[in-house]
């Protein structure tokens, strides 16, 4: 983030801390709980924006070097990542071209050929089948059209993008639109290294787990002995790109060492916690130590329950500190990661569950968004606008539910 944003947004915080205000998003916005159960619903999200547009599934670190590799089967089809021996991001439909079993079973790893368990058909890192068992028995194959299936991907800010149709197209300077490709090549995502990879299949929508990251109301009573004790409550600055992605800064009690400090010394992970959000699935919050890469996924058929995917990266040279200090790094980064972690399992997505029994048992038609959650108004809005609805209605005052 350019320094002169960030100076701008540690003003914004401190000011509506000391005048004890807050983001408002102009009214309070009226959610039909439809959205979370509807069964029709989801299966058009997962076609049309699960199974058909690009998708981050995971870091550069992820693929640190030729012949590394990871696996993902959360968008429809089983896919191959890999970085092919002149270190390019390639990424593939997971499945043998002989009779379409699996390639690669491992969520992670590094080879030199990945091999069919089926048959024993092989490929290298560039998706090319480099081994066919008894060819003269089995007839001749053209290897070059037998080669695994491509998918469009492209790696952009340290970040592993794919289009899950295999004949879709990928445009991320649209999906990402001219404001999140300026302010993330600022981040410097390609130089963190992973460290902690969580996985929570939880009885809730997906979109109730991209609603936990959408606002700080509820910091002070949910989080009242975790989070509260190091972030103010219902306080942060929200600005959207206009379009379907956004981004919020979370105000961190930190942020009064700053107010005596000189400005060309402020640093906006000092003072907060930016939360970003690109459409429609994925929560990306950089701070000291690194980034957290949050991501949450439909469950086919059913619309009360989703599988999160919550990744912590680490800066690297933090992994390259010797002797005592890498003990004392170790300790605080996995206290860092299992903590925010064990938050959004034990806490966020325990009341996301919560939320969901009360959608399933159809008990509330509608639930209210207020002026100070302007996240969730954007979330929505973007949602209902993408399936082609009317937007939700937004009210200057509630008085019948």
């Amino acid at each position: 983030m350019r320094h002169d944003v960030q100076v701008e947004l540690i003003k914004k915080l401190i000011e509506r801390l000391d005048e004890g205000t807050n983001v408002d998003a102009g009214g309070l916005m009226l959610q039909s709980t439809a959205t979370y159960v509807d069964l029709a619903q989801a299966e058009t999200e997962m076609a049309e924006w699960f199974g058909d547009m690009p998708h981050c599934i995971g870091l550069s670190g992820d693929l640190p070097g030729p012949g590394s590799f990871l696996t993902s089967d959360d968008l429809g089809l089983p896919i191959l990542a890999t970085r092919d021996d002149n270190g390019m991001f390639r990424a593939f439909v997971n499945s043998c071209r002989h009779r379409g079993a699996l390639v690669e079973t491992e969520p992670r790893g590094t080879r030199k050929r990945f091999t069919c368990p089926f048959h024993s058909w092989s490929y290298d890192a560039g998706g090319t089948l480099v081994g066919l068992p008894k060819e003269d028995h089995f007839g001749h194959v053209d290897r070059e059209c037998a080669s695994l299936r491509e998918l469009t991907a492209e790696e952009r800010h340290g970040m592993l993008f794919v289009q899950p149709n295999p004949d879709g197209g990928l445009d991320l300077d649209d999906h990402l639109g001219d404001w999140l490709n300026d302010e993330f090549a600022t981040w410097k995502f390609d130089q963190l290294v992973p460290f902690n990879h969580d996985v929570y299949d939880t009885a809730c929508n997906w979109k109730l787990a991209m609603d936990t990251f959408g606002e700080t109301y509820h910091f002070g009573s949910l989080h009242k002995d975790t989070l509260f004790n190091t972030f103010h409550g219902n306080v942060q600055c929200y600005d959207d790109d206009g379009g379907h992605n956004h981004r919020m800064i979370l105000c961190r009690r930190d942020i009064n060492y700053l107010r005596h400090q000189p400005e060309d010394e402020w640093d906006i992970t000092v003072a907060g916690l930016p939360v970003y959000w690109i459409f429609p699935n994925v929560i990306l919050m950089p701070f000291r130590a690194g980034v957290f890469l949050v991501r949450a996924y439909p469950t086919p058929g059913d619309p009360g329950r989703h599988v999160s995917k919550v990744d912590f990266y680490m800066k690297r040279h933090l992994l390259d500190a010797t002797g005592q200090q890498a003990e004392e790094v170790k300790d605080m980064v996995a206290t860092i990661a299992q903590g925010f972690a064990n938050i959004i399992r034990d806490e966020d997505y325990v009341m996301s569950a919560s939320q969901q029994k009360a959608a399933n048992a159809r008990s509330l038609n509608q639930v209210v968004f207020g002026r100070n959650e302007p996240a969730l108004h954007h979330y929505h809005r973007t949602y209902a606008a993408k399936l082609g609805r009317a937007l939700p209605e937004v009210v200057d005052q509630v008085t019948s539910l």
